[in-house]
């Protein structure tokens, strides 16, 4: 991050360059040491944290095969790829487990719940392009619709405002409905926290596949079936 600053580039851009490698050989090593000692290493290689492991070392050893202006861009896109590295937090987060699994548990809910937004804020846009026309701003349906997530989600930036009076009054029902719905999510989930919070979670990791979120009582682990 301080080193996208310009002036900090200037002044430190020597001390951020060694800082850089220094942490990228750490997580190197740690990246090696997690391969050798987890049983079935190709699996942890693919799996979300492996992948989040390997993409928080990968952009400063590719950066030095990329030299020259040409490649100005690609740097830029592995400079920000380092910022991966924020992920590897989470392993040491001990309700990290509790978190996740009750994201998982709520999945299906909140997709139903996305694709019935999606559905209203068609409708809505829809609704307001033949109530305000394409000389008010709104030149087509896409256009209009958002503008209809921007008004549900209470947004609002503002580009594009209704002028006649059944276009505000719609916008005014599309903002209450806003408020409504706006809380859906974080039910669904805190739901789902709740019930997480009464099945334990052991923090051990499986030894050949690394995963974690096991029953404080298990034997095997419930991905791949290896003796815990």
């Amino acid at each position: 991050m301080l080193d996208s600053v310009q002036s900090m580039n200037a002044a430190y851009g020597n001390v951020l360059y060694v800082a850089e490698w220094l942490f990228t050989l750490v997580f190197t090593v740690e990246y090696i040491l997690r391969l050798v000692c987890v049983g079935r290493p190709a699996r942890y290689a693919v799996s979300f944290f492996g992948l989040i492991d390997l993409f928080s070392i990968v952009p400063t050893y590719i950066s030095l095969l990329l030299p020259g202006a040409q490649y100005f861009l690609v740097l830029r896109l592995l400079r920000v790829l380092r910022i991966f590295r924020v992920l590897q937090l989470v392993h040491y987060l001990g309700e990290a487990g509790i978190l996740l699994s009750a994201l998982r548990a709520s999945r299906a809910k909140i997709v139903v719940f996305l694709f019935a937004v999606l559905t209203l804020v068609v409708i809505l846009g829809s609704l307001m392009y033949l109530v305000e026309g394409e000389e008010n701003g709104y030149t087509s349906i896409p256009r209009s619709v958002y503008w209809a997530i921007a008004t549900l989600t209470t947004v609002g930036y503002g580009d594009i405002t209704p002028r006649t009076s059944l276009g505000q009054a719609l916008a005014s029902v599309i903002m209450i409905i806003g408020y409504g719905i706006i809380a859906i999510p974080t039910g669904i989930v805190t739901a789902e926290l709740t019930r997480a919070e009464h099945r334990p979670i052991s923090g051990q990791a499986c030894p050949q596949c690394s995963e974690e979120g096991h029953d404080t009582d298990a034997v095997f682990c419930k991905h791949c079936g290896a003796q815990l």
